[in-house]
């Protein structure tokens, strides 16, 4: 499908890959993976022809269609409503739909055979563009990205920019192209939405390249795996569990090749030191530099694990209570989001607050926090000493500040070997720490923003969305920072390894009510997919009760009599349909022998019209087919 050979790109003096291959296959469901600023968006630029090579070459099919996600749509603004964005995938069908029009307003005053024949054909192949059902194929996965039916006739400007992306999202779907780059699809999408991309992509026909550094998500859509590492990419059939168990044999085997390599190295050098200064002995230390030279070095395994030299304490102990309310009521104008809910956190709790966006997440932090106003009360406990983090803190960062001035600036009695330490914990080592504040990327930025929350020294934090932007080193990091942290937190996220690894107990919101489940996210989920199954059994088994009873219920005369009325009903409705389907097939035979006469294989109008009318004949028997069977399976079921 496409090919990458020996390629080569450098942004400014940097080379991002060099000589680097990949044979991209029909099919392959892949996740892109890497450290920030390896070049895993910039790859996928080279694939769509947005960037061009340094070195190599990029070949694939001349009609090969491509389909890009990424954060550069977030700007896309349009006055039409979303609905009419997302159909814009079908311009093909549209096309046709509007010829159509054309050619119906002018048949109202011209009856021409031509322009009936006309019609005929563009209607054929609207059919075939499956064109009568992409207004209902643009809606379902619009509402599977968590748009309301109501919201679907709103124009794309009146949406935040995450929703505006979704939006781009659902056109790019919905266009279904033979090669899919996807940039990062999750970050602006709820659990329910995430978990409906996951459906339709591992159903998805067609080859795409995911980024993502949401391990579950591409657990789930992925079956192979390229990772981009010292300006190569590496590939690893499997998903991404599976990769980390290949990575690591092969980081193991590269360990000790480079440990051999070394110890060989090191044994040279003095040999050379021992003989450099004999006469005798002078060709050979310089037969030894220069095999050392020629020897192609071994580079050592970079650990994307976590390592932590640094402990998060706090200096006072809270109370049994770190928080307790009540909210009666929280409302944006006429929209309540909270009602009536009881809020209870307790000394050491560990709590992820999940849910689908809109329903009150974040509202609810800042109500905990005592930003946002409401109906009710919070009052926190004993000597509780609380930090929140939240999106909206990156904005605040001092952007001519290097690294130690903001940290300086928000912990000023603290020294610079803990500031090196926190930062070094955060992954900015050597030189880093000076980098200024405005030349950071929003991953950075937010690890940033979390040391400064880590160094306020609180016992009770507020997290809103802290994965955002980071990649996985940097969620490792963060796991460890948590998972060892002895204070009590509430954090949002859709992250699901993230709060796995993290939460003892989840909080979720349903009809405007918080409710409390004591366990694990995987335990939450699996009880959750239980509830659902057997409800679903229940709904099922009511049906099949209510048949029955219906059945038995032979002494009620008129509903018998009921029965026996719809009964015959069917039985007649059969034996007309068995009529007009062997009619039918009657007129559709003629028509084909009419496709065999000379005179009108001569004739290419009168050939196109008969092709039109025989694909009609066809759907009118495949119609009265699905009919019939569908009102023999009721009769039958009456007996």
């Amino acid at each position: 499908m496409l090919v990458l050979n020996d390629i080569t790109f450098e942004f400014g003096s940097r080379a991002l890959f060099s000589n680097a291959s990949w044979h991209i296959k029909p099919n392959e469901k892949i996740g892109l993976i890497g450290r920030n600023g390896t070049g895993k968006s910039t790859l996928l630029r080279v694939i769509a022809g947005e960037y061009q090579l340094n070195g190599g070459s990029l070949q694939g099919r001349k009609d090969l269609s491509i389909g890009f996600l990424n954060q550069d749509l977030l700007s896309f603004q349009s006055d039409e409503p979303i609905i009419d964005v997302a159909m814009q995938a079908f311009d093909k069908a549209l096309a046709i739909e509007k010829e159509i029009d054309k050619v119906l307003h002018e048949m109202e005053t011209n009856h021409d055979d031509k322009l009936l024949h006309r019609l005929h054909d563009l209607q054929h192949e609207f059919e075939i563009l499956d064109g009568y059902n992409i207004r209902s194929k643009s809606e379902s996965v619009l509402e599977g990205l968590g748009f309301t039916t109501e919201q679907l006739s709103r124009p794309l400007q009146t949406f935040s920019g995450g929703w505006r992306m979704r939006v781009i999202l659902a056109k790019i779907l919905l266009n279904k192209p033979d090669l899919l780059l996807l940039d990062e699809p999750t970050n602006h999408l709820d659990l329910p939405s995430i978990q409906w991309l996951e459906s339709y992509l591992q159903n998805y026909e067609g080859t795409f390249i995911v980024v993502s550094h949401d391990r579950y998500f591409l657990d789930k859509v992925v079956t192979k795996i390229a990772e981009v590492f010292s300006e190569k990419i590496n590939l690893y059939t499997g998903n991404y569990s599976f990769y980390l168990k290949e990575k690591a044999e092969r980081d193991a085997l590269q360990s000790n090749r480079f440990a051999n390599q070394q110890k060989f190295i090191k044994e040279q050098e003095r040999l050379i030191d021992r003989f450099r200064a004999k006469a005798s002995k002078a060709s050979f230390a310089q037969s030894r530099i220069k095999m050392l030279d020629r020897i192609d070095l071994i580079e050592d395994v970079e650990s994307d694990n976590a390592e932590m030299r640094l402990k998060f304490n706090f200096d006072v102990q809270p109370g049994k209570v770190i928080a307790k309310g009540l909210v009666r009521s929280k409302k944006y104008d006429d929209l309540e989001v909270l009602h009536n809910s009881n809020i209870e956190i307790e000394r050491g709790d560990k709590i992820a607050l999940i849910g689908a966006n809109g329903r009150g997440k974040s509202t609810l932090l800042r109500m905990i926090n005592g930003s946002e106003k409401f109906d009710g009360h919070i009052e926190m406990g004993h000597n509780v000493i609380q930090s929140f983090f939240a999106q909206h803190q990156l904005e605040s960062l001092g952007l001519n500040n290097d690294l130690m001035q903001e940290l300086a600036h928000h912990a000023p009695t603290e020294t610079d070997n803990t500031f090196r330490a926190l930062l070094g914990a955060f992954l900015f080592a050597g030189d880093d720490v000076f980098k200024k504040i405005k030349s950071l990327s929003g991953g950075e930025k937010s690890r940033v923003a979390l040391a400064k929350t880590i160094l306020t020294k609180a016992n009770f934090l507020l997290l809103d969305e802290p994965t955002n932007h980071l990649d996985m080193k940097s969620v490792n990091i963060l796991i460890k920072v948590l998972q060892e942290y002895e204070g009590s937190f509430v954090v949002v996220s859709h992250d699901r390894y993230f709060l796995e690894s993290i939460a003892t107990k989840i909080w979720y919101i349903e009809n405007k009510t918080l409710k409390v489940y004591p366990g694990t996210y995987d335990e939450y989920e699996y009880t959750r997919q239980q509830q659902l199954k057997q409800a679903s059994q229940q709904a099922e088994q009511k049906v099949k009760q209510e048949k029955a009873a219906a059945k038995n219920n032979s002494g009620d005369k008129s509903l018998e009599k009921d029965r026996k009325k719809l009964q015959n009903k069917l039985q007649n409705q059969v034996k007309q349909l068995d009529e007009k389907i062997i009619k039918a097939k009657s007129e559709l035979e003629e028509i084909s022998v009419d496709m065999g006469r000379e005179e009108n294989m001569a004739v290419a109008e009168k050939i196109k019209a008969l092709n039109s009318l025989y694909a009609m004949k066809e759907k009118e028997i495949a119609a009265l087919n699905s009919e019939w069977e569908q009102a023999y399976t009721q009769m039958m079921e009456m007996q």
